[in-house]
C-alpha cells in the first residue's frame, strides 16, 4: 500500500496541531540605577561614603597592578612578577574587604529600597529589575533602552 505524496501532509498534521508549543511568557526587563535611589534615601551617607572610598581604593591598587604587569612584562625579572602577585593578592583581599563593608552598610537601605523597588517594577509591568551598575561592569547588558530605567521613578516612590 503505497501513499500518495499529496497526502501525507494532511496525516501529520493531527500530530503537528497537537505538538505542545513553547510559550515564552510575557515579561519586561528593566534596570535600576542603585546607587541613584540610594542618595535619594536619607541615611544613606554611611553607605555611600564606604562605597566612595571602596572606590578610591580598588582603583589606586588597580593602576599599581596595571604599572606592576607592565614593569613584568618588560623586564620578567622574578622579583617583578613577585611584587605583580603580591599586588594581585592584596587587591583580591582588599576587594573582598570592601564588599563586606558594602553589604554591611547596604542591609538597613536594602531593607527600605527593595519593597519600593519591588512594588514600583510590579505597578510598571516589570518582571525583572537589574542593577544597571554591575550589568554594566560584569558586561552582563550591552544594551538597555532609556525606557527601560526604572530608577526615576524609584526615585519619586522614595520621596
Amino acid at each position: 500500500m503505497t501513499l500518495n505524496k499529496r497526502f501525507l501532509p494532511l496525516l501529520l498534521l493531527p500530530l503537528v496541531a497537537v505538538a505542545p508549543q513553547a510559550q515564552t511568557p510575557k515579561g519586561k526587563l528593566g534596570y535600576l540605577n542603585v546607587q541613584a535611589a540610594v542618595k535619594a534615601m536619607s541615611g544613606s551617607a554611611n553607605y555611600l561614603s564606604v562605597v566612595a572610598k571602596a572606590d578610591s581604593d580598588l582603583a589606586a591598587r588597580q593602576k599599581t597592578i596595571q604599572n606592576l604587569a607592565k614593569t613584568a612584562n618588560a623586564t620578567k625579572a622574578a622579583k617583578d612578577i613577585t611584587a605583580l602577585q603580591n599586588a594581585q593578592k592584596a587587591y583580591a583581599q582588599a576587594q573582598s574587604s570592601h564588599m563586606q563593608a558594602i553589604n554591611k552598610a547596604m542591609q538597613p537601605l536594602a531593607a527600605k529600597l527593595n519593597p519600593v523597588v519591588a512594588k514600583t517594577a510590579k505597578a510598571n509591568g516589570y518582571t525583572v529589575i537589574l542593577d544597571q551598575r554591575v550589568a554594566a561592569q560584569s558586561n552582563l547588558v550591552v544594551y538597555a533602552n532609556a525606557g527601560a530605567d526604572l530608577t526615576p521613578a524609584v526615585i519619586k516612590a522614595l520621596k
